[in-house]
């Protein structure tokens, strides 16, 4: 089925989601090299288009979003403001959790962001649930859980599959794959890289998608919403793409090839997306205007955590449940 090109507004608030998450990522890895923000970090550079498509085609007044630990891009497309997350990430009070959750904890339920998991592979029984509770509730809402292309080979994934099928629960079950599982290439781990087709041993209704084309994402996320939220059960997406900065900041990236990361890099979404603007009619002069204006307010925003109180460790107990 085709799908007919936005217009241009469209597009630019693409644009302006993707540079968002890109330009955010790029502020927590200088903060992270000056000690501002301790602890493990994973960037997702390279791969924003995946959240902004997805998000864009979920209620996220009643939807549910499970991302991994690298879910700084899922936490912003949800609609996260970028102050609370940097404080977030750098321990402060005025963090989205009071500075308990940092950059692999977090979670965001007023946004429709429930929380990442740093146990791989995780997401997906837990959405399932998710899924399973709303088809008691009479809420509406179809839970979406993304996990890397790694994750795939981890049993809990294929209990939550099976599970979802057999109960025609609403839930989407995307995998990210940006082609490495942490330092493999995934090539080499399994025979068949096609990771889509595991879904029909389920039942399931699968698909691969290009995770570069932001609309395309946000089609075929909202096609599968639409046959979760039916009660025709779940829908696997994979969507491919590529990370351009490493696994973790501190990653050397001895495992690419030669070329491998300058092809990535022609490949990106943010600039694949301005190449695509210019030829349809937009001007450079919008582009740069949109431009400064999330450079001016990611930077307003990490200035701002920076000089925010930071937590008291006499509460670290607290919102604790056992």
């Amino acid at each position: 089925m085709s799908t007919p090109m936005p217009d241009i507004d469209t597009l630019m608030g693409y644009y302006e989601s993707m540079l968002r998450i890109r330009v955010f990522e790029e502020e927590v890895a200088r903060l992270r090299s000056t000690g501002a923000i301790v602890g493990s970090v994973h960037l997702c550079n390279g791969q924003e288009a995946v959240y902004t498509g997805a998000c864009a085609a979920l209620d996220l007044d009643r939807d549910a979003v499970f991302p991994t630990y690298r879910g700084h891009g899922w936490t912003l497309a949800c609609g996260v403001p970028a102050h609370p997350l940097f404080a977030e990430l750098m321990g402060k009070e005025t963090g989205v959790n009071g500075g308990r959750g940092g950059s692999a904890y977090l979670t965001a339920p007023q946004y429709g962001m429930y929380g990442e998991n740093s146990i791989v592979g995780a997401g997906f029984p837990i959405a399932a649930g998710a899924a399973l509770a709303a088809t008691y509730d009479g809420s509406g809402r179809v839970a979406l859980a993304a996990v890397g292309d790694g994750a795939m080979n981890q049993g809990a994934v294929h209990e939550a599959l099976n599970f979802a099928a057999v109960r025609s629960l609403p839930v989407i079950f995307l995998i990210e794959n940006n082609r490495y599982s942490e330092l493999t290439p995934i090539a080499s781990m399994v025979r068949g890289d096609r990771l889509f087709r595991r879904g029909s041993a389920y039942g399931i209704r699968s698909a691969r998608i290009d995770g570069n084309d932001p609309h395309g994402v946000r089609v075929a996320v909202a096609r599968a919403a639409d046959h979760a939220r039916a009660g025709e059960g779940p829908v696997l997406l994979e969507l491919t793409t590529q990370r351009i900065v490493g696994h973790y900041i501190g990653d050397a990236q001895h495992y690419r090839p030669a070329g491998d990361l300058e092809q990535d890099l022609a490949a990106e979404p943010i600039g694949r997306l301005v190449n695509h603007l210019l030829e349809g009619g937009a001007s450079q002069q919008d582009i740069d205007s949109r431009t400064e204006r999330v450079r001016q307010e990611i930077s307003t925003a990490s200035h701002q955590a920076q000089t925010d109180p930071a937590s008291d460790p006499a509460s670290v107990l607290e919102h604790l449940y056992a």
